[in-house]
């Protein structure tokens, strides 16, 4: 009986931490990253950080194999896979701390996103989509400092947490439905004015259907609704309505487009 007790325990223990660390990976934890919250509105400064990262590598790449449309060239980058790599080992050395600003925080945690996308897509390319990897978003991949992280891991664990919806419209999943691809790296000096035009660039473009009474929108405002909020309450058409050129009545209902994950690969 009591060895039966003792097989019980030790299997409870296994599957609680095997379950802690899946929900590590997929995102609830931050995994000690830094998470300050953007209050009072976002500017845009590189004057109140103990760091300021440089992201010019990132930039350069970006403009080389990202078009305006956010198609990217994959042959290329798998070409120019070493200064990839050494970008994302910049990343990971720097280790980011509570003395870094919100702004720095957003602009290292979405660059590495993206960065690390590609990376994902680079090592298995060819590949028809990111959901064909095994672990695309729960396996941890990038190492910051001791800490290996996931994508869903940076995406929900860190940038959800830092009350600033806008994220969602800057980091790229690889797919053709994803908001497109910025061609230039996020910087502190530019976050607010970059996620501002990742934003209105997004809602407006043939990702969404929006009509005053019948809007499609993306999923992207389904799966993330709570995170969309004006004066600080949930209200996913009021958050579309402040860059919508076309404004949605407020009691309309939303109905959402089917997300294509084909690979967002310049032809």
């Amino acid at each position: 009986m009591k060895t039966a007790f003792n097989l019980a325990t030790v299997f409870f223990l296994a599957f609680f931490l095997q379950s802690c660390n899946l929900l590590s990976a997929a995102g609830v934890s931050s995994q000690g990253q830094p998470t300050k919250e953007v209050k009072n509105g976002l500017t845009s400064t590189t004057a109140n950080s103990s760091v300021n990262v440089d992201h010019s590598q990132w930039d350069k790449l970006l403009k080389k194999y990202v078009d305006d449309e956010g198609m990217v060239n994959y042959k290329g980058f798998k070409k120019d896979e070493a200064k990839l790599n050494e970008y994302l080992q910049m990343l990971s050395e720097k280790n980011p701390t509570d003395d870094w600003s919100v702004q720095e925080l957003l602009a290292y945690y979405i660059n590495l996103y993206n960065a690390a996308t590609v990376k994902l897509i680079v090592e298995n390319y060819p590949v028809k989509s990111i959901k064909d990897i095994d672990g695309a978003w729960t396996k941890g991949r990038v190492a910051v400092g001791d800490k290996m992280l996931s994508l869903g891991g940076i995406e929900n664990g860190i940038l959800r947490k830092m009350n600033e919806p806008r994220i969602h419209f800057a980091i790229n999943c690889a797919s053709i439905s994803c908001p497109k691809l910025l061609d230039e790296a996020y910087t502190a000096a530019k976050i607010n004015e970059q996620l501002e035009r990742a934003t209105g660039v997004f809602i407006n473009s043939d990702k969404n259907e929006i009509s005053a009474s019948n809007p499609k929108v993306s999923s992207i405002f389904d799966w993330y609704a709570k995170d969309y909020k004006v004066n600080g309450k949930q209200d996913v058409i009021g958050f579309i309505n402040k860059y919508s050129n076309t404004k949605i009545n407020p009691g309309a209902t939303l109905s959402y487009k089917n997300y294509n994950w084909e690979l967002n690969e310049q032809k």
